[in-house]
């Protein structure tokens, strides 16, 4: 009797089913990966060295399905504003892979050259040294953060029917839960913003 044909396994293929896998619970080992796909485990180590370069694929794979256009003609408030929304967009998208990406080196060539583009941005402004590595922290935070943010359940903030004014006060004026988060979104990064300006 033939044996059974063996089903075909792409980096892409898997990719793709990782961040499935991760959307539904927040996480994925290498057997629910195997069945997910049909395959055995052993197979998956034939393409990938395992649970660490699967992570580092599909944050590549998260930036590079969200590219923005050329900074060479922008100011650098309007640069750093275009990459820091394409990149909050990008993890948006999957905001359950957010926390298992900061747990890992970052070494995906396009995510690299994401951060050279901050890089270059901060350095054109004026800013040299320590202070780009610490503007690529603080907009690096602020963009998963918000990411993350971006899904959050409905209701964030539930204060009990007796005290709290002030926080009740302010969630009269939160609005719609999505437009809540594009508005804190926008509200932080010109904070931000106006922090590296007056940093210069």
């Amino acid at each position: 009797m033939p044996r059974p044909p063996v089903p075909l396994i792409s980096i892409d293929g898997l990719v793709t089913a990782a961040l499935a896998l991760v959307d539904e619970s927040g996480d994925f080992s290498l057997p629910k990966l195997a069945r997910r796909i049909g395959v055995s485990q052993s197979s998956i180590y034939s393409h990938v060295s395992g649970r660490e370069e699967i992570l580092e694929l599909m944050r590549g794979r998260i930036v590079a399905e969200n590219p923005y256009p050329a900074l060479d003609d922008l100011g650098w408030e309007a640069a750093l504003r275009t990459v820091v929304r394409s990149y909050r967009d990008a993890f948006a998208r999957h905001p359950r892979l957010a926390p298992l990406l900061v747990l890992q080196t970052v070494r995906d060539v396009d995510v690299i050259a994401l951060y050279e583009d901050l890089a270059l941005v901060l350095e054109r402004a004026g800013f040299m040294g320590r202070d780009v590595v610490s503007a690529i922290s603080t907009i690096d935070s602020f963009a998963l953060g918000a990411a993350l943010d971006l899904a959050a359940p409905e209701v964030v903030w539930a204060p009990p029917d007796d005290g709290f004014p002030t926080l009740k006060r302010a969630l009269g004026h939160a609005g719609p839960p999505r437009q809540r988060g594009e508005d804190a979104f926008t509200f932080g990064l010109d904070i931000i913003l106006a922090g590296l300006r007056s940093r210069l």
